[in-house]
């Protein structure tokens, strides 16, 4: 006899990666009760799956608001996981190389969904710099890597937005600009550049890798403060080792240019 959809699956362990999924989202408030009443479950029953989270150090609750966000435990096994994959595996020394040439963070970046994700990351040695985004996931249009993907994925996406149809359902509020710098990033190399996207007085710059068949796969993006990422040294330095860095990695992917 035939199971049912979902016959062997444990509903509290479905509930607490449905928890951990939701709680991958930036969120303002993500307390004992709101997640009580996003999930459906008693507060007691949520006490508990939180409890054991916690313990297990999946996610943590900040004591001075009561807001529960994932925890380091969680980004450590995203990044396991994340190694195991040929993205990284090939990405990875590449970035390495980069980050060691410039001694600036360089991350290897991927479309999923509709965001950016920062999948692996190349650290460097400066005592002031941002923030790591391994991990995290940012609306594609908000920076860099997103953009240079979104340019070289398809004119198609350009010229969705200039139609403003596509601009209205991501809720772009000014399509006919963001198509005008996603044709000078086509136009000008491949090569985006963003300011403040990721962060006040943070510089981004990203250059697409690409796939045997020719598909936009990723992105290789130098991130730092913008007193160091200055424009001559943008133009004159960064943007050449990107453009290398990207052609090598493409040609391990399998990449051929015409």
């Amino acid at each position: 006899m035939a199971q049912k959809t979902g016959a062997y699956t444990v509903q509290t362990v479905q509930k607490a990666f449905e928890i951990l999924e939701y709680l991958t989202e930036d969120r303002a408030v993500a307390t004992h009760k709101s997640i009580a009443l996003k999930f459906e479950m008693s507060p007691n029953k949520t006490f508990r799956l939180l409890a054991t989270l916690c313990e297990s150090g999946l996610v943590e609750q900040d004591i001075s608001t009561g807001n529960f966000r994932l925890g380091i435990n969680s980004f450590s096994l995203a990044q396991k996981l994340a190694g195991n994959s040929n993205i990284i595996s090939i990405a990875h020394p590449v970035i390495v190389q980069l980050a060691k040439k410039h001694d600036e963070a360089v991350y290897m970046t991927i479309i999923k969904g509709d965001d950016v994700l920062f999948l692996d990351m190349a650290d460097c040695h400066q005592q002031i710099k941002a923030e790591s985004l391994v991990g995290k996931s940012f609306p594609y249009f908000t920076n860099a890597a997103g953009k240079v993907m979104k340019a070289l994925e398809s004119a198609e996406v350009i010229e969705w937005l200039k139609s403003k149809k596509y601009g209205k359902s991501r809720n772009i509020p000014n399509s006919d600009f963001l198509a005008s710098e996603l044709l000078e990033i086509r136009s000008n190399g491949g090569v985006a550049i963003d300011s403040g996207g990721l962060g006040e007085g943070l510089i981004s710059v990203a250059v697409a890798v690409k796939d045997y068949a020719g598909h936009v796969i990723g992105a290789i993006t130098m991130h730092g403060p913008s007193f160091r990422l200055v424009r001559e040294r943008i133009e004159r330095e960064i943007i050449p080792s990107l453009l290398e860095a990207a052609a090598l990695a493409s040609q391990r992917f399998g990449y051929m240019p015409a």
